[in-house]
C-alpha cells in the first residue's frame, strides 16, 4: 500500500504517535532484560555496526510507532534497504564513525583565528605546546575525513535515487550536509600530517561544521539501525506485515517465537467480532508461548520490521500490556493478588482513557481461591468483549469458565492439548478451537514419582 486512509488515525495518534509499553511488559516480553542475559529481543536485532547505531535502535524499540504512516514509512526503508543491501556496505566504519564522534567531544585546544598570519602562529603554538593534544587532533581529523570520504562514495551509489519511506529524506539530507557546507574542503586523498592543513580542517571539524558533522554522525547511526532491523528481517526470513485500517485486529499465519530453534507455528485470527481469545490447556502444552509469541510479532510489527510469521496483517494499537510473570512486593506490602488486580487496573485505566488497547494475560487471579478466581476472571472478561477497538488474549486453567463464555459472541474460545496415549504425555503445540477438559495434575505427580518418594517405593530412583 503506498499510503494509508486518514481513517487509520484518531486524533489520540498526532499527540501520541508511539505504542507504549511499561516496564512490566517490557520484562514479560523479554524486551531489553532477561534472566538469561543476552537472551533479549534487542540482542538478538542488534545487527548495528557502530554504537551509536545500536543506542538508536534501543531508541527505536523503546518506543515503537503506533502511527501506521510512520510504520509504513519504515517498511518502505528497510525494504528498500533489503532490496539494495550492497549499496549500504559503503556506509562509514564503525572505527571511523565512533573514533570521529569521540574526537568531536573531546575537549582540547583549538585554534580560533581565521586571518592566515593570525592562524598560522596558533597554529605553531598548538602544535609546539600541545604535542599529545595535537597527535589526537591529528587522528581525529584523518578519521573525520575518512568518514567523509566513505559517506562521498556512499551517496555516489546510484540506487540511493529510488530511495523511498523514512530513508530517503534521511540520505537526502546526508547529501546536502557532505556538499554544501565546508566539508569541501576535506581532500580526496588521506590528508597526511602537516600541520596547517591539519588544523585548518580541525577547525572545520570542531568549529565552523561541529553541528553539521555531529548531524551527519546521527544521520549515520540511524540509517545503521534501519540497516541492522532490514538484516534481520533479512536473515530470519520474517514476513513484512500489511498494514489495516479500522479498528483493532490480527489476523496472521504460522506465527513463531523468534528464540525457539524448533518452534510450531499458529495461526492468530483476533478481531472486534472476537475481541476476546481465551486459551485453556494444561502446563508446559504452549500457552505461555503461544501469547508470548504473538506479542512480541505484534510489537515487531509497530516497529516497521518483519516479524516471525508467515503473513501478518494488523491494525496498529496505542498501549500495550501483558500479565505473564507477576509477582508479590513484600517491601511494598503489596500481595500477589494484589499485584494482579493493578495490573488488571492499569489495563482499565488506559482503555478508559481511550486508547487502542492489546492486553494478554497468563493465568490471572492465581493469588486467590478457586471462586474468587472464578468470579473475578468471569467478570474481568465479560467487561473486556464490551471494549471496542481493543483486544485481548487471555489464558485460564478454569476450564469451568466455558460454560459462562460459549454463549458471548465476542469471546473465541481455543486450547492446547496434551497426547496421553503413549505412556508420557507428549504435546504437539498446536492450537485448537474449544475448551481444554484435559486435568493433568495428578498425572505430572505420579509421572514424576512425587507419590511413590513420599510412599517410601523408591526402587525406582
Amino acid at each position: 500500500m503506498e499510503d494509508v486512509p486518514s481513517s487509520v488515525a484518531t486524533p489520540l495518534d498526532e499527540g501520541d504517535q508511539c505504542l507504549r509499553l511499561d516496564r512490566h511488559t517490557l520484562k514479560d516480553l523479554e524486551i531489553f532484560h532477561s534472566e538469561e542475559g543476552d537472551a533479549t529481543l534487542f540482542h538478538f536485532c542488534n545487527l548495528a555496526r557502530t554504537e551509536g547505531g545500536a543506542r538508536r535502535l534501543k531508541q527505536r524499540m523503546e518506543l515503537p510507532w503506533s502511527n501506521a504512516k510512520r510504520i509504513l514509512a519504515t517498511q518502505k526503508s528497510i525494504s528498500f534497504v533489503v532490496a539494495n543491501r550492497e549499496a549500504f556496505t559503503e556506509l562509514p566504519s564503525a572505527y571511523a564513525a565512533s573514533r570521529t564522534d569521540h574526537y568531536a567531544h573531546e575537549v582540547m585546544p583549538i585554534v580560533l583565528d581565521q586571518n592566515p598570519v593570525e592562524f598560522t602562529l596558533g597554529a605553531f603554538s598548538l602544535w609546539a605546546n600541545h604535542a599529545s593534544h595535537y597527535l589526537s587532533i591529528v587522528r581525529g581529523v584523518q578519521l573525520a575525513c575518512r568518514l567523509i570520504r566513505s559517506l562521498r562514495t556512499f551517496l555516489l551509489r546510484k540506487e540511493l535515487a529510488a530511495a523511498t519511506g523514512e530513508i530517503a529524506p534521511l540520505i537526502e539530507e546526508m547529501r546536502t550536509l557532505v556538499h554544501d557546507s565546508e566539508f569541501s574542503m576535506v581532500p580526496v586523498e588521506e590528508v597526511g600530517s602537516w600541520a596547517w592543513k591539519i588544523l585548518r580542517l580541525d577547525q572545520v571539524f570542531r568549529l565552523q561544521e561541529k553541528q553539521a558533522l555531529a548531524r551527519l554522525l546521527a544521520l549515520v547511526y540511524e540509517i545503521d539501525a534501519l540497516v541492522a532491523m532490514a538484516d534481520v528481517t533479512q536473515k530470519h526470513g520474517f514476513v513484512m506485515p500489511s498494514l489495516e485500517q479500522g479498528p483493532l485486529r490480527v489476523i496472521a499465519e504460522n506465527v513463531v517465537h523468534p528464540f525457539l530453534e524448533k518452534p510450531v507455528a499458529n495461526p492468530v485470527e483476533i478481531d472486534q467480532q472476537h475481541r476476546v481469545l481465551f486459551l485453556t490447556g494444561p502446563n508446559m502444552a504452549g500457552k505461555t508461548t503461544y501469547l508470548r509469541s504473538f506479542a512480541i510479532a505484534y510489537y515487531m510489527a509497530h516497529l516497521g520490521m518483519g516479524v516471525p510469521a508467515s503473513s501478518f496483517r494488523f491494525v496498529p494499537a496505542q498501549r500495550m500490556f501483558s500479565a505473564i510473570s507477576l509477582s508479590d512486593d513484600l517491601r511494598g506490602g503489596v500481595s500477589y493478588f494484589r499485584a494482579e488486580a493493578l495490573r488488571a487496573k492499569a489495563v482499565a485505566k488506559a482503555i478508559a482513557e481511550g486508547y487502542r488497547v492489546v492486553a494478554i494475560m497468563d493465568e490471572p487471579f492465581k493469588g486467590t481461591n478457586v471462586k474468587d478466581a472464578l468470579d473475578a476472571s468471569l467478570a474481568i472478561l465479560k467487561r473486556f468483549a464490551s471494549k471496542v477497538d481493543c483486544l485481548f488474549m487471555f489464558s485460564s486453567h478454569l476450564i469451568e469458565l466455558g460454560e459462562n463464555l460459549s454463549v458471548s459472541d465476542q469471546i473465541d474460545c481455543r486450547y492446547f492439548e496434551a497426547d496421553e496415549t503413549e505412556g508420557r504425555l507428549r504435546f504437539d503445540y498446536l492450537l485448537r478451537p474449544g475448551i481444554s477438559e484435559q486435568r493433568l495434575g495428578m498425572r505430572v505427580l505420579q509421572e514424576e514419582g512425587v507419590f511413590d518418594l513420599l510412599d517410601g517405593n523408591t526402587a525406582r530412583f
